[in-house]
């Protein structure tokens, strides 16, 4: 396509990611936003310090261009996913405003380098740990929209509240009495399938 701009391109949607991850957050309690609602505790602030915590390692570390503050929770002695749940000493504005330092120094990684340039993934096994911009830009949209796929979810557990963003929501118009009878709908079929 003339005109077009596949680094440019691809920002945007790692942009458009991020805040889609951040947005679920909006409105919810201290409580809430720290609740684990599925058996593997997965919970929306967790999400949020995941993301930024491999976002920093990929644009960072990855490109010797590592980020300039202390992540305690990824040292080898941190227990297994310290990353996943924040402390109740870590708030709700200390970990998203990780997140928007990560973003500030990713987008600078972004910026200064050609999406050939090449990176060497420490963590990684050593016969793929070879990359790109362009690679690392791919790879962190799939995981950044992958977890905030997690975030939709866990949200409309906690409160019901769905949607791509703020604005857009990207659902079928319908109200309550409308989605109930949906998924009544679907639990149906769902049934009929299994008894088969």
């Amino acid at each position: 396509m003339a005109g077009t701009d596949p680094k440019a391109d691809l920002h945007r949607y790692l942009r458009a990611a991020r805040e889609a991850l951040l947005w679920k957050l909006a409105g919810v309690s201290e409580y809430d936003v720290r609740r684990p609602l599925v058996p593997t505790g997965t919970n929306l602030l967790g999400l949020v310090k995941h993301v930024a915590s491999v976002e920093a390692g990929y644009f960072g570390g990855t490109f010797g261009r590592p980020f300039g503050e202390p992540l305690p929770w990824l040292d080898e002695d941190a227990e297994p996913n310290d990353d996943m749940w924040a402390t109740a000493e870590e708030s709700r504005e200390q970990i998203v405003g990780l997140y928007h330092r990560v973003w500030a120094h990713s987008d600078a990684t972004i910026d200064a380098l050609a999406l050939d340039a090449i990176g060497h993934v420490p963590w990684w096994p050593p016969d793929r740990s070879e990359v790109t911009l362009h690679r690392i830009l791919v790879h962190m949209i799939a995981e950044t929209n992958r977890h905030a796929g997690h975030a939709d979810i866990v949200r409309e557990l906690v409160d019901g509240a769905v949607g791509l963003r703020k604005g857009n929501d990207n659902m079928a118009p319908g109200d309550q009495a409308w989605w109930e009878s949906y998924r009544g709908r679907l639990e149906r079929v769902a049934r009929a399938a299994g008894s088969v």
